[in-house]
C-alpha cells in the first residue's frame, strides 16, 4: 500500500469523526446570513480537485510528479498533523463549535490552546492537510484544488471575522488585533 492509497483514508477518517462530533454543541442564538453557500461550494470543489482521479492524465507532464516513498509518507504524517491540529481546536472549542457561522449559547472569545496561535486553527489544519495531500497526489490540478479549498476557508474566515466582531464586540476585535488569522507567527 502506498501513501497515495492511504491519504484518502486519512481524510475519510477525519471527516467521519468530525461529522459524528457535530452533534455535541450548544444551542444556536444567532446566525450569519452572508455567503454561507459560496464558501462551502468553493471548499467542496477544492476538495474534489485534490483527489480528482483524472488529474494526472489531463495536465502536461511538467505539472505532474511522483514522490519517493519516504517523502510521500512524511507528507501523510504532515496531513495527519494538520487534522490533529483541527481536533485540538475542536476539543478546545467544545460545545461552541459549529460548521456554520453562528453564535452559540454562552459564546465567548476563545484565545487559548491553538487559538493562541491563530484565530482559525481548524481552517489552518485543514489547509495544511490539503496541501500535503495535493503534493502526494502529484499534479498541478491537486495543488490548485488545495488552493481553492484554502480560498473557501479563507472566505469563510472573513465572514466569521465580521460576524464575531459584531456579535462579541471589543473582546473579539482585541483578540483579532493580537492573533494572526490563519498562519502562525505571521
Amino acid at each position: 500500500m502506498s501513501a497515495r492509497d492511504v491519504i484518502p483514508w486519512v481524510w475519510i477518517t477525519w471527516f467521519v469523526s468530525w461529522w459524528i462530533a457535530a452533534f455535541v454543541r450548544n444551542r444556536t442564538v444567532a446566525r450569519a446570513t452572508e455567503g454561507s453557500i459560496a464558501y462551502r461550494v468553493v471548499s467542496v470543489i477544492g476538495a474534489i480537485l485534490i483527489f480528482a482521479p483524472f488529474s494526472r492524465r489531463v495536465v502536461p507532464a511538467w505539472l505532474a510528479w511522483r514522490l519517493s516513498a519516504p517523502v510521500a509518507w512524511a507528507l501523510v504524517i504532515v496531513s495527519a498533523i494538520g487534522f490533529l491540529f483541527t481536533w485540538w481546536a475542536r476539543v478546545h472549542l467544545g460545545r461552541l463549535w459549529s460548521s456554520g457561522v453562528v453564535r452559540r449559547e454562552g459564546h465567548h472569545v476563545v484565545d487559548s490552546g491553538p487559538y493562541r496561535l491563530v484565530r482559525h486553527p481548524i481552517y489552518t489544519g485543514i489547509s495544511l492537510a490539503a496541501f500535503a495531500s495535493a503534493v502526494i497526489e502529484g499534479s498541478g490540478i491537486s495543488l490548485a484544488g488545495a488552493a481553492v479549498l484554502t480560498l473557501g476557508f479563507y472566505s469563510k474566515a472573513r465572514v466569521e471575522e465580521r460576524f464575531l466582531k459584531a456579535e462579541l464586540g471589543d473582546g473579539y476585535a482585541q483578540y483579532a488585533a493580537r492573533t494572526p488569522m490563519l498562519i502562525p507567527f505571521v
